[in-house]
């Protein structure tokens, strides 16, 4: 792959790899992460395969995860139950 970038079409990274890292039970709309060969992670809509994939550092996916641990992502949740399959 020539270049990597934030906002291309998710198929352009391959449809092998793409995994729903959390699960629970809203009917299947969740988001799918890829790991990159040199460590990034991309992000896609499991609903549009096709869809624009966003694209993090590995320091940016660690920070949101150890944030999202820590609580700091409850306010996305705020009244709301939803979860992934």
């Amino acid at each position: 792959m020539d270049r990597i970038y934030n906002g291309m079409p998710a198929t352009d990274l391959g449809t092998e790899g793409w995994s729903k890292p959390w699960s629970g039970g809203n009917g299947g709309s969740c988001v799918e992460a890829l790991r990159l060969g040199d460590g990034r992670v991309a992000l896609r809509q499991s609903t549009d395969p096709g869809g624009p994939a966003l694209i993090y550092t590995r320091h940016e996916m660690e920070s949101f995860i150890n944030g999202a641990k820590a609580g700091a992502a409850d306010f996305l949740l705020a009244g709301s139950g939803a979860a992934c399959d």
